[in-house]
């Protein structure tokens, strides 16, 4: 397929509102600026980047559990970027973690199915069960344990090339190539009670309570959003392409519904509840929710104010 007519496009900052079809939309054409827009010439790779690593364009979570039937406890990694290193986590009933925690930066996990009991230093513990969303802040110590008679499975991203550091009442996890030496430090992450909270009880306080809560997590580091959208739309036009990013990968995690995938280079996926979708840095790619009832994708990215290209015919309202 042929990209060269869209080289350039117009640079837009992404705004998440209120208003959840308008977010999901947004995905497909430019929302309406703050600022006149500009058209530039983008810097957009010649030839398509490629997925590297585990990274691939859509991790069915069916298949995923299926690779790993008959066991309790597993790990498969799934992404990795210059700044995420995701994976899912199984966990046996009565199964423990090692207190632990990040020195500059946030862990956060979505619990997919299963019940689990995390501590967190500073808070109460809580039990967290099926779309808990949870984060904890750089450098405070953290621990789960499952609970119930179920594994707990769970994504997770933590930072990337960051090994975890321990308190002295634990024995650290051997790491290839990292030493564990006594040494001090001070000082930690806090949550601000508005954004950033110990957790989210997505079922709970967003579909049962009808909360509108349009971000997860957010920092100088990490931006991730709650996509919510009441219903599905219709298909875009196979040449509405979305948006780019330049200087990273993103990644979504569907945890409600049905959605609709167009990632440059590959074909229109739809994808459920517990997949997962990337976008390697580089390729245009939208998202949008399909079918009928309410769909919801978590959207990983690494830096809050990051710029979306958009081709220039979509971003002045025409090429719909």
């Amino acid at each position: 397929m042929h990209f060269i007519k869209w080289a350039a496009v117009a640079a837009l900052a992404l705004t998440i509102g209120s208003d959840a079809l308008a977010q999901t939309q947004a995905q497909a054409t430019a929302p309406a600026p703050t600022s006149k827009n500009t058209i530039a010439w983008a810097a957009k790779p010649a030839k398509l980047p490629p997925f590297t690593g585990p990274n691939k364009l859509v991790y069915h979570q069916a298949d995923v559990l299926a690779a790993h039937r008959g066991k309790q406890s597993w790990q498969q990694d799934v992404f990795l970027s210059r700044d995420y290193a995701g994976a899912w986590i199984s966990m046996a009933p009565g199964e423990k973690t090692k207190t632990q925690f990040y020195a500059d930066d946030r862990v956060f996990w979505v619990v997919q199915s299963g019940q689990m009991k995390v501590t967190i230093e500073g808070q109460e513990p809580f039990i967290a069960s099926k779309h808990f969303l949870i984060q904890v802040p750089k450098r405070l110590q953290y621990s789960m344990e499952v609970v119930g008679n179920e594994p707990a499975l769970r994504f997770e991203m933590r930072p990337a090339g960051e090994s975890p550091d321990y308190p002295l009442s634990e024995t650290p996890t051997p790491v290839k190539g990292v030493e564990y030496i006594k040494a001090v430090y001070s000082g930690h992450g806090n949550y601000d009670g508005k954004v950033n909270v110990p957790y989210i009880d997505f079922e709970k306080q967003i579909v049962q309570g009808g909360e509108k809560r349009g971000v997860w997590l957010r920092d100088d580091n990490n931006y991730v959003t709650i996509l919510r959208s009441a219903k599905g739309v219709p298909t875009p036009a196979d040449n509405v392409w979305g948006h780019f990013h330049a200087n990273f990968p993103e990644i979504w995690l569907i945890i409600e519904g049905t959605q609709q995938f167009l990632v440059e280079g590959e074909k229109l996926i739809t994808v459920t509840d517990g997949d997962l979708v990337a976008a390697p840095t580089g390729r245009w790619h939208r998202a949008m929710p399909y079918g009928d009832g309410p769909s919801t994708r978590l959207a990983y990215i690494p830096r809050p104010d990051n710029l979306h290209w958009y081709q220039p015919e979509q971003a002045t309202g025409g090429g719909n």
